[in-house]
C-alpha cells in the first residue's frame, strides 16, 4: 500500500517562532492522514509515524533495525560517539558501563544535591521581585548536573565553564542541525562562538579527566562512575569519557530547564493545580528540605510533573532504517529516515482528551494502564530510552517541591513559545510571593 503523502510541504529554512508554532501544529494534525505519512524536508524525504503501537515498533520491537536519523548526523562532529549519537554493539557497551551511574542509590545522593541547589536558589529570591523563570531554571538544571558530574575541586572550576559554554553550544548545535551544511562553515559570529564554546568546553572537561586518573578516587558524582566502570576488562578512553560527559551535559540540562519552566507557570495561572500541590507539600514536607525518600509520599506533584512532561515535549526525534523495514501497511526501505512526534503523540485527543488543557488529574493508575504503548514518551523508549530519565523526573519533582513551599509564582504576562527542539518559553516573567 502506497504511503499517504502529507497534504503541504514542510520548507525546511526559516526558523522564525510563529513559523516554528505553526510547524508544530502541522504535525500534530498528520495522524488524520494515516499511520505513516510521508514528509518532505525541503530536499530530504521523511516518513513521519503517527500512531502509538508504531511508534512502539520503531523504538523498541523493531529498534535493532534503526539507528539515529539525519538531524543527529549534523550533531556528530562536535558530540562524537556517546549515548544520544552511537549505534550498535559500541551504543549498548557504553550504555552498560554508564548505567551504574543512574543506579538508585546514586539518584539517592544526587536528589541531596537537587535540593540543596534548589534551595539556593530560591533562598536568593525577594519578595514582589520578578524573576525570569526560564533563566533561573536554566542556572539550576547546569548547577545540578555539573555537581552531580564533578564532585571534585578541579570539578567545581568545570561547572563554571558549563555555564559559560553550555547553551551556545546547545543553541548553536540545534540552528546546525536545522540548516544546510554550507550555514555551519560560514564566518558568522554564531559560528565563531560555538567553536569557542566547544574548545573550552572540551579543555577543562580533559583536564578535569586527567585529574581523576591521577587520584582515581570515587567521589561519589558521575564521572567517577564513568571513569571506574569496566566492559571486559576494559575501561573508557579519554575522549570516550569526554564524549559521554558533553553528551550529559547538552542532554540534561535544557530539556529539564524547559519541563521546570512550565511546570512552575502552569501551576502559577492554575488556581486550583496551585492549591492541590501547596496542600500536599505543606502535609508532607511542611517547610523541610525534600529527600528523596519523600518522592512517594507527593503523588500530586509526581503527576503535575507527568503532565508537564505530556504536554511540553521535546518536537521530534529522527531514526534511519538499516534493512527494509515493515510498518503496518507501509514497506520502509534501507536507509529511509522516519520521524516520530512525542509533542504530537502527547497531543493526541484519542489518547488524551482536551490535550491543550493542563490536567494532572488525568494521570490516574486506570488512565495509565489504558495508555497503549507508544502514546506516552517523554524519554523515548527501547535501548535508546533517555539513560538519565529517573535522574530528570527526581530532580523535577524536588525542584518543584522545594519551589512551591516556600513561594507562588504570579505571572506578569502571558507566556511566549519559541519552537526549537522542544517548546521553548521566552520572558517567562514571575512575580514572586512568600507563601
Amino acid at each position: 500500500m502506497p504511503v499517504p503523502v502529507a497534504p503541504h510541504r514542510w520548507p525546511l529554512l526559516g526558523h522564525t517562532p510563529a513559523m516554528l508554532a505553526r510547524r508544530a501544529k502541522f504535525t500534530d494534525a498528520l495522524h488524520e492522514h494515516g499511520d505513516v505519512v510521508r514528509l518532505d524536508l525541503g530536499p530530504l524525504r521523511a516518513h513521519f509515524v503517527t500512531s502509538p503501537a508504531l511508534t512502539h515498533e520503531v523504538l523498541v520491537s523493531q529498534g535493532s533495525k534503526f539507528r539515529k536519523g539525519a538531524m543527529f548526523d549534523k550533531f556528530q562532529p562536535y558530540l562524537g560517539s556517546g549515548l544520544l549519537l552511537s549505534n550498535g554493539e559500541h551504543h549498548l557497551r557504553q550504555r552498560r558501563m554508564m548505567q551504574p551511574a543512574f543506579h538508585r542509590e546514586r539518584i539517592e545522593a544526587y536528589a541531596s544535591t537537587m535540593a540543596r541547589a534548589a534551595t539556593s536558589l530560591a533562598a536568593r529570591w525577594e519578595p514582589g521581585e520578578i524573576r525570569v523563570i526560564e533563566n533561573d531554571m536554566q542556572e539550576l538544571a547546569v548547577t545540578v548536573v555539573g555537581e552531580t558530574l564533578f564532585s571534585s575541586a578541579i570539578g567545581r572550576h568545570a561547572v563554571e565553564e558549563v555555564r559559560r559554554s553550555v547553551f551556545t553550544i546547545i543553541q548553536q548545535g540545534m540552528i546546525r542541525a536545522l540548516t544546510p551544511t554550507f550555514v555551519e562553515k560560514l564566518p558568522l559570529p554564531g559560528n565563531r562562538e560555538f567553536d569557542a564554546a566547544i574548545a573550552r568546553m572540551k579543555s577543562v572537561v580533559l583536564q578535569v579527566i586527567e585529574s581523576w586518573r591521577t587520584d582515581a578516587t570515587d567521589h561519589g558524582d558521575v564521572l567517577s562512575m564513568i571513569l571506574l566502570a569496566e566492559e571486559d576488562g576494559a575501561r573508557m578512553t579519554n575522549d570516550q569519557a569526554y564524549d559521554e560527559v558533553l553528551t550529559l551535559l547538552t542532554a540534561g540540562i535544557e530539556t529539564t530547564a524547559i519541563a521546570l519552566a512550565w511546570a512552575l507557570y502552569e501551576v502559577s495561572i492554575n488556581p486550583d493545580v496551585e492549591r492541590r500541590l501547596h496542600t500536599e507539600l505543606d502535609e508532607v514536607l511542611g517547610t523541610r528540605q525534600p529527600t528523596y525518600a519523600d518522592l512517594t509520599s507527593l503523588p500530586y506533584t509526581t503527576s503535575v510533573v507527568h503532565e508537564t512532561l505530556r504536554k511540553y515535549p521535546i518536537w521530534f526525534v529522527m531514526r534511519r532504517t538499516l534493512t527494509e523495514v515493515q510498518l503496518g501497511d507501509a514497506t520502509l526501505p534501507e536507509g529511509a529516515e522516519v520521524i516520530i512526534s512525542p509533542h504530537a503523540l502527547h497531543h493526541d485527543e484519542r489518547y488524551y482528551p482536551n490535550p491543550g488543557l493542563f490536567d494532572p488529574d488525568r494521570w490516574t493508575p486506570a488512565f495509565t494502564s489504558s495508555l497503549p504503548r507508544g502514546a506516552y514518551v517523554p524519554f523515548g523508549g527501547g535501548t535508546r530510552q533517555c539513560l538519565g530519565n529517573t535522574f530528570a523526573r527526581t530532580e523535577l519533582i524536588i525542584t518543584l517541591a522545594t519551589i512551591a513551599t516556600r513561594w507562588r509564582l504570579i505571572p506578569t504576562r502571558q507566556a511566549k513559545v519559541k519552537f526549537t527542539s522542544a517548546p521553548y518559553p521566552t520572558g517567562l516573567l514571575m512575580k514572586a510571593v512568600p507563601r
